[in-house]
């Protein structure tokens, strides 16, 4: 297995962010050590499956990936893992990141819809976010807000080098934010309804009929 999780990693904890974005990967707190290593595991089992297909979210959510270190995760996706995908779980390797301040969250809206829609398809895509780190509030750390245009910009190399590395046939965009990523790296992708707010349904139908149509499901 080559490095190329490590290298990946190590450079999101480098990058530099704003007081309203915060890096999860790097070295302040301590906890973040958790969240990189969840994220090099995650991002070494896509590598032994090769995945098809990626699907690109927006940014990482309190309730999610800021917490867990994993795109679209929740705490609760990742201890109690996906057996019909054979992903996560403490089984799996991946850990827990206790933080002060998050001892109550637990699940996120769209993990729970992302992974239960996946586990029903029996496909594992790579999951990514247009913004790998986590747009707040000021001053509230336990909030989201939409990515800004340059956030996006800076998330863009990632994305870029990720694709590189994958090198996906069927690349989907779930939302506005992440179409107009794919659009700026002039890559070819089809694009699906966020699944949070109301777009469940949308978006559980919408990524059936996708895999259909592209013989990743029968």
């Amino acid at each position: 297995m080559s490095d190329w999780s490590v290298d990946f990693v190590d450079a999101l904890a480098r990058s530099a962010t704003g007081p309203q974005l915060f890096n999860q990967y790097d070295g302040n707190p301590e906890s973040n050590t958790l969240r990189r290593a969840n994220l090099q595991r995650y991002l070494r089992d896509m590598e032994r499956r090769r995945p098809q297909a990626l699907l690109l979210f927006e940014a990482p959510g309190y309730r999610g990936c800021r917490l867990t270190g994993v795109p679209v995760t929740s705490r609760r996706v990742l201890l109690e893992g996906v057996s019909s995908l054979g992903l996560f779980g403490v089984g799996g390797g991946y850990v827990d990141v206790p933080e002060t301040g998050f001892e109550r969250v637990q699940g996120e809206q769209s993990a729970t819809i992302l992974w239960r829609t996946l586990a029903d398809l029996g496909i594992a895509p790579l999951i990514w976010n247009s913004v790998p780190f986590h747009p707040h509030r000021p001053g509230r750390m336990l909030s989201n807000r939409p990515p800004r245009a340059a956030e996006l910009a800076q998330g863009r190399d990632f994305l870029r080098e990720l694709l590189a590395h994958f090198r996906p046939g069927l690349v989907a965009a779930v939302g506005r934010s992440a179409q107009g990523s794919l659009a700026a790296l002039g890559v070819d992708h089809h694009g699906l309804r966020h699944p949070a707010h109301g777009g469940s349904g949308e978006f559980t139908s919408g990524l059936r009929a996708l895999c259909l149509e592209q013989g990743l499901i029968r």
